[in-house]
């Protein structure tokens, strides 16, 4: 069920800390943490602690928390001081985006150039 934890969800698995990750940040609906492939010197990935399988269905069945992800997204590139010299939100959705875990995220990169259009 939408918005339910799911048993094989690896990022639902994060949320409950069945896995471990480097987490930077948590709030009451959201918790980032580092990638384990950066793609930049800063590469998190903030999500919902609720589970949606991308964000246009987070967004349409909870918009607050679809803010929320946003919110800590420039609180993850404040922290890692990147702002000053731009970050790059992206959400990912469906496989031929490259989205591997069907769990809504955000990927907050920073830290280098990022290039227009991207890859």
């Amino acid at each position: 069920m939408a918005g339910e934890p799911q048993a094989d969800c690896l990022f639902c698995k994060i949320v409950a800390g069945q896995i471990p990750a480097t987490v930077v940040r948590e709030t009451e609906t959201t918790v980032a943490f580092r990638d384990i492939n950066p793609q930049a010197p800063t590469h998190v990935l903030v999500i919902p602690k609720v589970h949606y399988p991308d964000a246009a269905s987070l967004a349409a069945a909870e918009p607050g928390v679809a803010a929320d992800i946003l919110r800590e997204a420039g609180q993850v590139a404040l922290d890692d001081k990147i702002v000053e010299h731009g970050y790059r939100v992206v959400f990912n959705t469906g496989s031929g985006a490259g989205q591997t875990v069907f769990h809504a995220h955000a990927h907050v990169l920073g830290g280098r150039g990022l290039q227009w259009p991207p890859g």
